[in-house]
């Protein structure tokens, strides 16, 4: 029963106390007062009321003393504290529960910030505002706009909900379905899916902060960062506008649509104007290509896996980066790029095109010199004079029938001189070199030369001289020539420490690595091992080569090392040189080429598969052949010196120097690059059995004499103790330090 009084008694109190807290609706003054004693109200002009320390105006109202209510009509305006004022056509005060409905036209004002909608509840104790129809909050830093909102003065923050648009001073719109914006802070928090937009970023989060005037964000669910073709996501994101700074942790994302890059880790770091993206923390990224492997009997895109401790991906200009060119194969067995091959057949076309010209240039020069002295009237200083104080010009006579066989020449040439001009016009504009004053000149005088030859062949070829016109204008003013590399950008993925690659036909492991989509090369630095198939390369510098999105070639430079094993067998063909070239064909290793002190051994077999010699071979260039992934031929091409030994006659294994062969290094899948190559395990300790263990305990009495003991070890234990070496070393640990332990070990391992 006390229990429930003092529970009564806790009810009752709030009442009371707000019982004891109610105060009457004071009139200050009004220009008139009528009453009406039935209704028992009052009809006030031009009212003023206070309350609680509220003042409160309007144009007209009624006021209910016994009810402490009045209703108030137009230019309402209450003032409550310094701060806060509220405006309305209408407004009904309840003096009581000291709360205001204020309708049409409402204007909360507090602080630097305006609130207006059409219907506002007012608590005057909370200071409170709340709306449902739609309302707009306007302060200098953002505007927004929904269609329900909570408005606390005290504390500064305000709830909206349904339909949120939020427009910051610097042109970022959010939108959401619900937030509190704290309008002296300008941190906005967000309940639910949220939009954010900026001229350059996009902004989605589920839950959320982001601050209206620094710009700065955090997000802590479904979070994604979008500018342009590049996004980040994380579990957590957070961003720093004006900094162009963005940051993820766990479960991170990256992506690049633009050049299908996607990287993957559990930290990463975005500089937004540098475009750089940097992920460490089990940090992979997916290099797509159209090499295509075949799964459940279909073919799917061949990815390219890269791992590292740290990876860095950023958008970098092509005239920043040196781009390496793609070996290829020349004359005599040669290697060469691709733009020196491009350069000598260009070459070879121009010198057997100028060989043409030359051997038809001397007569075509003859007949044109006889053309045009045959069309030019010579007249002497004085008779040209007197023409021309006459008003006359010196006339020339029509040219006579030329002959189709000159006329010919006389084309052939013409054509030629604009075709040699236009090509090195071309070569001006794209390359822009120191070079281009002398082509200018070159250029200037044979598009002239072609002028001159047109006009005297035929005087209609108006659109030949205007096509040298057109040839000779650019050269002739200082034009500033624009390279597309000055522009263009290319993305670029730098790895550090621990790399690993995997590809069905390729995989590596290096320090360090660099590739850039300018050139499509992959470049490993540091101790790189790369493997293809049965083959494992190593040197100071390895460099992958694709063409069109596929594995074209290789190259290793420095101290270069490769070694070939077919099957399951054992024997090691190796090839080491300077600099070692291989070639893909359809994902398949074809042929490679050795050059710089080239030395090989390689593995022979018989007519019936079986091993039977070995070839040595030293050479300053080697060829081999590869088919089906088996090593078929070895083309020695200068300095050739080898030996051949049948095999049964090897006292040892042939090796080369320098020679290393490591396939515990060798990723064998997509999860070796996201979690690492797992080390090896250690073997675990066997319990000794109880004849190892009488082989100790015999051992330790006779500790004091070594020879005494090996002696006593029968066969039987000693053929044992050849089996179980780890564990007799373990028994061998727990004998007294008299005991030379070592010379034991070497003992027991001669028997």
């Amino acid at each position: 029963m006390q229990k429930l009084r003092l529970l009564f008694f806790f009810l009752i109190c709030p009442l009371l106390l707000l019982a004891q807290t109610r105060t009457q609706i004071k009139l200050e003054n009004a220009e008139k007062a009528t009453g009406d004693l039935k209704i028992k109200a009052s009809y006030l002009r031009k009212p003023t009321f206070s309350h609680d320390g509220a003042i409160l105006k309007c144009d007209s109202a009624v006021l209910y003393t016994e009810r402490n209510f009045f209703e108030a009509f137009g230019n309402v305006h209450i003032n409550q504290g310094d701060t806060l004022n509220i405006y309305s056509d209408f407004l009904n005060y309840d003096g009581n529960a000291k709360k205001a409905h204020l309708d049409k036209n409402v204007k909360l004002i507090d602080r630097q910030n305006t609130l207006t909608t059409n219907i506002l509840d007012y608590d005057m104790v909370a200071k409170i505002g709340k709306y449902t129809t739609g309302g707009k909050l306007v302060n200098k830093d953002a505007t927004i706009t929904s269609n329900r909102g909570v408005y606390f003065s005290n504390y500064q923050d305000v709830y909206f909900t349904k339909d949120v648009l939020v427009v910051t001073s610097e042109k970022t719109t959010i939108n959401s379905d619900s937030l509190r914006y704290n309008t002296g802070t300008n941190w906005t928090y967000f309940y639910g899916p949220t939009n954010i937009k900026n001229k350059e970023d996009k902004l989605y989060t589920e839950n959320g902060a982001y601050n209206t005037k620094s710009e700065n964000a955090l997000f802590g669910k479904k979070n994604l960062y979008t500018n342009g073709s590049r996004s980040l996501k994380g579990d957590s994101l957070y961003y720093y506008g004006k900094k162009g700074y963005g940051k993820a942790v766990k479960n991170i994302l990256f992506k690049d649509t633009k050049d299908q890059t996607n990287l993957w880790g559990q930290l990463g770091e975005y500089y937004r104007d540098e475009e750089r993206v940097v992920v460490t923390q089990k940090a992979y990224v997916g290099i797509g290509t159209k090499d295509s492997i075949t799964v459940n009997d279909k073919k799917i895109p061949d990815t390219l896996w890269l791992g590292a401790d740290t990876l860095e991906s950023q958008r970098s200009l092509v005239k920043d980066l040196k781009l390496l060119e793609r070996p290829v194969v020349k004359k005599d067995n040669e290697i060469g790029t691709e733009d020196e091959k491009e350069k000598a057949e260009k070459d070879k076309e121009k010198a057997e095109a100028r060989k043409l010209l030359a051997g038809q240039s001397d007569a075509t020069k003859e007949e044109t010199k006889k053309v045009v002295s045959s069309n030019t009237k010579k007249l002497s200083r004085k008779e040209r004079k007197k023409l021309e104080k006459q008003g006359e010009k010196p006339k020339t006579e029509a040219p006579p029938p030329v002959d189709s066989l000159a006329l010919n020449k006389l084309k052939l040439q013409r054509d030629s001189l604009v075709a040699d001009s236009l090509f090195k016009l071309k070569k001006v504009a794209v390359t822009a070199t120191a070079k281009t004053d002398s082509i200018k000149n070159k250029a200037s005088k044979s598009a002239k030369a072609v002028v001159g030859v047109a006009k005297a062949v035929n005087k209609n070829t108006d659109s030949l001289k205007n096509t040298a016109k057109q040839a000779v204008k650019p050269l002739l003013k200082d034009t500033v020539v624009t390279n597309p590399a000055d522009t263009v950008r290319a993305r670029v993925i730098k790895a550090f420490h621990n790399v690993r690659v995997y590809k069905s036909n390729m995989q590596a492991k290096a320090d360090s690595l660099f590739y850039t989509s300018a050139d499509s090369t992959l470049r490993w630095y540091n101790n790189p091992i790369l493997w293809s198939d049965g083959t494992q390369q190593t040197g100071d510098t390895i460099n992958v080569f694709f063409k069109n999105s596929k594995i074209h070639n290789f190259q290793v430079l420095q101290n270069g090392f490769i070694v070939n094993v077919e099957g399951d067998s054992t024997k090691f063909n190796q090839v080491k040189g300077k600099i070692i070239t291989g070639f893909f064909v359809d994902g398949e290793l074809r042929n490679m080429y050795v050059d710089g002190n080239a030395e090989s051994i390689y593995y022979s077999k018989n007519n019936k598969g079986e091993y039977d010699n070995v070839n040595q071979t030293v050479s300053s260039r080697l060829r081999f052949k590869f088919i089906e992934k088996e090593l078929t031929h070895i083309v020695t091409i200068r300095e050739v010196e080898g030996a051949v030994d049948p095999l049964d006659k090897l006292t040892k294994e042939a090796l080369l120097t320098g020679f290393i062969w490591k396939p515990e290094l060798r990723p064998t899948s997509k999860a070796d690059i996201i979690k690492g190559i797992p080390k090896a395990s250690k073997p675990k300790a066997k319990t000794p059995t109880k004849k190892a263990t009488s082989v100790g305990a015999k051992a330790k009495n006779t500790a004091s004499n070594k020879s005494a003991a090996i002696k006593t070890l029968s066969k039987e234990a000693t053929k044992e103790a050849e089996e179980k070496i780890p564990e007799v070393k373990e028994l061998l640990k727990s004998l007294p330090k008299a005991i030379d332990s070592v010379k034991i070990d070497s003992l027991i391992k001669k028997q």
